[in-house]
């Protein structure tokens, strides 16, 4: 449904215009939007009007006009004035109005399409169907991003996002739950995950300093057919999920780089626990204090080099030696091979997701 705001913002331009008073009721006589003092239309002189059969008609000194949504009967105008000239400025306020509920009916629709289509809520012959209706192309490149913002409800973020893309008219945001945005951006034939990678830069840079809001985005591929969104979707919203248990220093996540994390995170818990059980007879990472914790960390960053990890850690080389041999005494592995490594990597991927699991419960 059309605001009010909407359509006293549209008479008021017109009575700039034309210096022609104009005011909105509804069928039962309500005052919507006018230009002059309130009630200077009687309701009874509305109603009746919207009973009756005529499509325009003189009442008193003004010219009153029935404005239809499709075959429903929504508003009726008043253009004050008997003259001709009020009634030709009365049809363009009329053409003017229904324009605009045309519009805006197409708006909501084409979310409500989006909306149904990212959560798969349609069958395949309907996205189909409904695309063409709403004049929706089915086979553009297309890409999914979701911005996760700190607070719920965020509608200032969300005015942002809506700015940026403001002139992109196949671009469409919206919002499936509190918690996030949803921007469905549609790519031109040469665009790549470079140009995807620059465009999450400039949102995530944009709402942080005009929001003032610490945001993370993540997307997902890049899809050739309308039916392919919600897989898009699906993705970055998995990328989100995922970014939050491993990769909790990076503010933007891509689906195609999140690596064994992704692989971890669609395990079953009971499978991981076993996992644990195996690999840890003893001690687990999770007890490990936090300078043992640290020395791992960095260990792991600097690609098993001992030398470069007691540089950066302010230590003696033996010192992280002794560190890495007490370790593998307490836990049966030498994180100096690289396949005691691996296995101790992917244990403290397992440890983290496994704590995540927890808290969602």
């Amino acid at each position: 449904m059309i605001s009010s705001q909407i359509l006293q913002n549209t008479i008021d331009e017109l009575h700039a215009i034309t210096r022609v008073d104009f005011a909105v009721m509804d069928i039962e006589g309500n005052e919507i939007a006018t230009t002059q003092q309130p009630g200077f239309v009687l309701p009874q002189a509305v109603a009746q009007f919207a009973d009756s059969p005529a499509d325009s008609q003189v009442v008193q000194d003004a010219h009153f006009f029935k404005i239809y949504d499709e075959k429903t009967l929504e508003f009726v105008l008043v253009s004050k004035g008997t003259s001709e000239d009020a009634y030709m400025l009365g049809r363009v306020a009329v053409s003017e109005i229904q324009n605009l509920i045309v519009a805006y009916k197409e708006r909501f629709d084409k979310n409500n399409f989006i909306q149904n289509l990212l959560l798969d809520n349609m069958l395949l012959i309907d996205v189909y169907n409904r695309a063409k209706k709403l004049h929706i192309d089915t086979e553009v490149r297309r890409i999914v991003y979701l911005i996760e913002t700190k607070y719920e409800k965020d509608n200032t973020a969300m005015e942002i996002v809506k700015g940026l893309f403001s002139s992109r008219t196949k671009d469409f945001i919206t919002a499936v739950d509190e918690k996030s945005i949803i921007l469905v951006q549609e790519l031109r034939e040469q665009d790549g995950y470079e140009e995807v990678e620059k465009t999450a830069k400039m949102l995530r840079d944009m709402l942080n300093t005009e929001a003032m809001s610490s945001v993370r985005i993540a997307y997902g591929t890049i899809v050739g057919e309308i039916r392919q969104v919600s897989r898009s979707y699906k993705e970055a919203k998995m990328a989100l999920d995922v970014g939050k248990i491993f990769y909790i220093e990076k503010s933007i996540i891509a689906y195609n780089t999140l690596g064994i994390g992704r692989l971890i995170y669609q395990l079953p818990v009971p499978l991981c626990q076993m996992f644990m059980k195996e690999v840890f007879t003893d001690a687990s990472p999770d007890s490990f204090d936090e300078e043992t914790l640290t020395t791992i960390s960095k260990f792991f960053e600097n690609n098993l080099n001992v030398s470069e990890t007691a540089r950066q850690l302010y230590i003696h080389r033996n010192t992280l030696v002794y560190r890495l041999e007490k370790l593998q005494k307490s836990t049966g592995l030498d994180i100096r091979k690289f396949d005691d490594a691996l296995t101790f990597k992917i244990a403290m991927m397992v440890v983290s997701y496994m704590k995540y699991m927890e808290q969602q419960m």
